[in-house]
């Protein structure tokens, strides 16, 4: 039996002033993506079939978020809490007769094997479902009243009794429910509380007085982490990043100091790969078996093929692709350029809008100069080709294949594949002006003295 189709709310209308920011509170960043992204991609993990995105009046950057992630928004219009929020979805889902779950877009660490636990608990026993976890300081939360298996309802934390705030079983807000059940329930709960609000809890004790069984899914305390100040999302962060380093070293990569190693939340790293101290992978990486990444790298919107050396101090920009073997030493900086299979640039080089061949081999503190102030150009180096050291290539410009640039050479002009390109003044050595030259220094520096 097919399960029923799944829509997916995300309540992402907070001010979130505690941040203090002008950034709406949920595109702020964990792990290379704004916390909103992160429940968006947990959506999608689910297979949803529609997925809304509530906003508040104004928030069109949040719009364009959700739209990148194939979701629609609509705006909640005043801030009446949670309810109404959830609410505010209903005619952008009219005719949608499956589940509906109902995230929020400040709780970024949510997995989808706990979501997909939520859910499994809907069908003909529970028409809602809610999700729970024991808090080791409960203040604030929302307490689960239960009785056996069922909830019987949640009291917010400032209209909750004293015993009642002795209940360690918290709501982590997630709910989920049969769409047509949950949007009725919804319609008559009322603001009759010590915050004048709609309470998206509240259906859980109309839902009791209508015969519907309530389930909850207990969960992990981690994963229900909400962020409403900086200080919370760099700990969201600290954990997330965690979770990440170990799934990586469970599946056969090497890190070396992981606490050290930060990473992103779309970093593909293949078995087998060796990770050293202080690396930073930015969005956008992907890293191919047999690879080796030494201490300090900085990587971002990269592609590295398998056995591959890279580093210490290299950086990798926007573009950089590198073949299988190619061989990158300390100080090199690499953006938007294809470094083929063998290449090697060991040290001290920039290498900007370029296509390197083959096996070229590139020296210390060569650059090319791909940038005029106005636009930028290429610089194409053939197969086999050898860059001498401290050498400028100004592009547009291209070295044919096997050929030499000379050491200390300014190449404007194309240069011949198998020829000898040489580009600097020439050496000429005067006898016994050192001295001269001394002398006269020495006579001027007295003058002004």
């Amino acid at each position: 039996m097919n399960s029923p189709a799944l829509a997916v709310i995300v309540l992402a209308a907070g001010q979130g002033t505690r941040m203090k920011s002008a950034l709406p509170k949920v595109l702020h960043a964990m792990a290379g993506r704004p916390m909103l992204g992160h429940v968006l991609a947990v959506a999608k993990a689910l297979s949803a079939r529609r997925t809304v995105v509530v906003t508040a009046p104004g928030a069109d950057k949040v719009a364009e978020l959700a739209a990148e992630w194939g979701a629609e928004s609509v705006v909640q219009d005043r801030q009446l809490g949670t309810g109404h929020a959830v609410l505010s979805a209903e005619p952008a889902l009219t005719g949608f007769d499956g589940n509906l779950l109902v995230l929020f877009g400040d709780a970024p660490l949510l997995t989808a094997a706990t979501l997909s636990r939520l859910t499994g608990c809907l069908g003909a026993d529970a028409e809602i479902a809610t999700l729970g976890f024991r808090a080791q300081d409960p203040t604030g939360y929302g307490r689960m009243v239960m009785q056996g298996n069922s909830l019987q309802r949640i009291v917010e934390h400032k209209d909750a009794s004293q015993a009642e705030r002795n209940i360690d079983l918290c709501f982590a807000g997630m709910l989920a429910g049969k769409a047509r059940t949950l949007f009725e329930l919804l319609h008559a709960v009322t603001n009759d509380n010590a915050q004048g609000e709609f309470y998206l809890t509240d259906v859980i004790a109309l839902a009791g007085k209508r015969g519907i069984r309530c389930a909850m899914v207990e969960g992990p305390e981690a994963e229900m982490q909400g962020v409403n100040s900086r200080a919370q999302l760099a700990q969201a962060d600290a954990q997330f990043q965690a979770r990440m380093r170990l799934a990586l070293m469970d599946a056969g990569v090497t890190l070396i100091s992981p606490e050290t190693i930060y990473l992103s939340a779309d970093t593909v790293i293949e078995p087998d790969v060796t990770v050293g101290p202080f690396v930073v992978f930015g969005p956008g990486v992907t890293v191919k078996r047999g690879t080796e990444i030494r201490a300090f790298c900085h990587i971002e919107n990269s592609i590295i093929g398998a056995n591959v050396i890279l580093g210490p101090f290299a950086r990798l920009r926007g573009g950089a692709k590198l073949d299988d073997t190619v061989d990158i030493g300390n100080f090199v900086e690499i953006k938007n350029a294809h470094l083929e299979s063998g290449v090697k640039a060991h040290h001290l080089t920039y290498l900007g809008d370029a296509h390197i061949g083959t096996k070229a081999n590139i020296g210390a503190g060569t650059i090319t100069c791909n940038y005029d102030g106005f636009a930028k150009y290429r610089t194409n180096i053939g197969a086999n080709a050898f860059i001498g050291s401290n050498s400028a290539l100004v592009a547009p410009v291209k070295i044919g294949e096997a050929a030499i640039v000379a050491a200390g050479s300014v190449i404007t002009r194309d240069v011949e594949p198998n020829a000898l390109g040489i580009a600097r003044g020439r050496q000429e050595n005067k006898a016994g002006a050192a001295d001269q030259i001394r002398a006269k220094n020495k006579a001027r520096k007295n003058r002004t003295d």
